[in-house]
């Protein structure tokens, strides 16, 4: 398993991307929509990355609260089985926004949500 990600759900995507690529210096990786009304970046040059999601009717209560990590796993199948074979909470059955990821959620002790991915 490999961390990959940081998600930040943001209201504004260019203001975001602006501040990220100017100030903090990370570098456009990939920019996509994914699905009516949002738009994903990802910034970073190494393995890990900063993925910033965009809701175009994103509920202002959720902007900088919608804080997940991500993990990479070998299959997204086995994760699931192992998880629910716990008592963690798993948030959201599996997620497949696009033909090239899929993912659920749980969340950590602190109510953190978790993410598990499997590129296919």
């Amino acid at each position: 398993m490999s961390f990959v990600y940081t998600t930040l759900t943001v209201k504004n995507l260019e203001a975001s991307l602006d501040f990220y690529t100017k100030i903090v210096g990370l570098p456009i990786d990939r920019r996509f929509p994914a699905g009516p009304g949002t738009e994903i970046a990802f910034l970073g040059d190494g393995e890990t990355k900063v993925e910033l999601i965009c809701y175009e009717n994103q509920p202002a209560a959720t902007v900088g609260n919608a804080v997940s990590l991500g993990f990479r796993v070998a299959s997204l199948a086995e994760k699931l089985i192992q998880v629910r074979d716990t008592a963690i909470p798993v948030v959201s059955d599996i997620i497949q926004p696009n033909p090239h990821v899929r993912f659920f959620y749980v969340t950590d002790p602190d109510g953190f949500r978790i993410q598990f991915s499997e590129s296919l």
